[in-house]
């Protein structure tokens, strides 16, 4: 099994930035299936969505209504952080970190880290 820690949410004004880290903790077996690591997002009364994934060879991806303002960093298999900058209102969400063979079927998630931008 693989945990992951989340931490850096919080409550920032609108233009402003965050910065989420999630590490990955388990057994060398279970890091070893690890082979991306991501941050979905679920707004209030919205469904879940992909903000950001990274593989551990480096490529990335971003929803596009973060493109130019989130990114995404790490090794894709301990340790995943997300930059936040610009944020707006409707960036507000509960984060969650996620993990496994592809951040499209992640086994592993977060327990969720709040993030709200006040406007």
């Amino acid at each position: 099994q693989v945990r992951l820690v989340e931490s850096g949410g919080g409550l920032v004004q609108a233009g402003g930035s965050l910065r989420l880290s999630c590490a990955a903790s388990g057994s060398i077996f279970s890091i070893n299936t690890i082979n991306a690591m991501g941050w979905y997002r679920q707004p209030p009364g919205k469904q879940r969505e992909l903000v950001a994934g990274i593989t551990d060879g480096g490529s990335t991806n971003y929803v596009d209504s973060v493109k130019g303002r989130f990114t995404i960093s790490g090794d894709g298999k301990n340790t995943v952080f997300l930059q936040m900058n610009s944020l707006k209102a409707e960036d507000t969400a509960v984060y969650y970190c996620v993990a496994g063979r592809s951040v499209y079927s992640a086994r592993y998630w977060g327990q969720g880290t709040q993030v709200t931008v006040s406007s």
